[in-house]
């Protein structure tokens, strides 16, 4: 059986984390901002930024150019996983070639990275298939491929209670992605916190600002403040405004020494030491590639629940949590 661990190098890696002031964010389930009860693990301290000294390396990708569509791509459906593990291989190849190639357009990037999402989701609970998949998957792509699996494995295990019911969200359509990289960019050049790792917290917290609403506990906006640590580090912006979260998230990093020990102010967000790995290994795979950033962009929302993975599309919208089963009888799983 193939031993999966995170690549001692993926490429230019910058890893980083986010905030703090009393309680900060509520942690999701890394791959678009998927999650079920939220783990218990959470940060509470106050206390002064550490001294050490984890350097973090720069990221030196350049950024993607997405090509526009008029198609609205945020409304795709993600197709079903294959079955076996030569089929998701097949499945994950044919994905990352259309993910990698520059003359794609965003209609096909959008519908490879959900079908890049959904090998991956099942891959993860299925580690008995790992020997025949790698087997079956061209040598190019083990690294991306043990970095995906080793992400999704990392934010699985912080889940020990699954949920009954779905959450009182709002699913919209996140900013356009050169947006987003330009407010990446910009808070990266601003605090000195690579832009791939302000990308990574995003996609982990809220699918890149797909989620609209409050979490279980109370945190808010796209990268998930509590109101304690907003009043603090938001200086006066608005939380639900992605620039001004990206840069109060930068904000929080530079504040606990995040420059030289990220992997110190990840913790102090979210006191799991499986977060930490799991965001650096999001951000180690955003920076492998030019175009890598549009795979993670494009993912979409699904919720971790006792009848297993549901997915939220754009236009899911309750006021109220809804048991999953009644869900799934008005909604059918895609």
């Amino acid at each position: 059986m193939r031993r999966l661990t995170p690549p001692v190098v993926l490429v230019a890696i910058a890893i980083a984390a986010l905030l703090t002031a009393g309680v900060v964010a509520i942690a999701r389930d890394g791959d678009g901002a998927e999650t079920g009860p939220a783990p218990t693990e959470r940060t509470t301290s106050s206390a002064a930024p550490s001294s050490t000294t984890t350097a973090a390396p720069s990221s030196t990708t350049t950024e993607p150019t997405p090509t526009a569509t008029t198609v609205d791509v945020h409304a795709l459906v993600p197709p079903k996983a294959a079955e076996d593990p030569v089929g998701l291989a097949r499945q994950i190849e044919q994905a990352e070639r259309v993910l990698r190639d520059p003359s794609a357009s965003e209609v096909a990037v959008a519908e490879a990275a959900l079908a890049h999402q959904v090998a991956y989701r099942k891959l993860g609970v299925h580690p008995e298939m790992d020997e025949a998949l790698f087997a079956a998957l061209p040598p190019d792509l083990h690294a991306s491929a043990t970095a995906n699996l080793a992400a999704r494995r990392e934010f699985r295990r912080m889940h020990r209670t699954l949920a009954s019911t779905l959450p009182a969200w709002e699913i919209i359509p996140p900013r356009p992605a050169e947006e987003l990289l330009g407010h990446y960019r910009e808070a990266e050049a601003e605090f000195g916190i690579p832009w791939n790792v302000l990308a990574a917290i995003n996609l982990v917290e809220t699918g890149m600002g797909r989620i609209n609403g409050l979490s279980v506990a109370g945190a808010q906006g796209p990268m998930q403040f509590m109101p304690a640590t907003w009043e603090a580090y938001g200086e006066g912006g608005d939380v639900h405004d992605p620039r001004d979260a990206i840069r109060g998230a930068a904000r929080y990093l530079a504040a606990n020494n995040g420059a030289q020990d990220l992997d110190h102010a990840l913790w102090r967000y979210n006191h799991s030491d499986a977060y930490v790995r799991g965001v650096k290994l999001y951000a180690g795979l955003i920076a492998e590639h030019p175009r890598a950033f549009l795979t993670y962009y494009h993912w979409g929302i699904w919720y971790l629940t006792e009848a297993g993975d549901v997915y939220l599309p754009v236009g899911y919208h309750e006021t109220e949590p809804v048991p999953v089963a009644e869900h799934l009888a008005r909604h059918p799983r895609p």
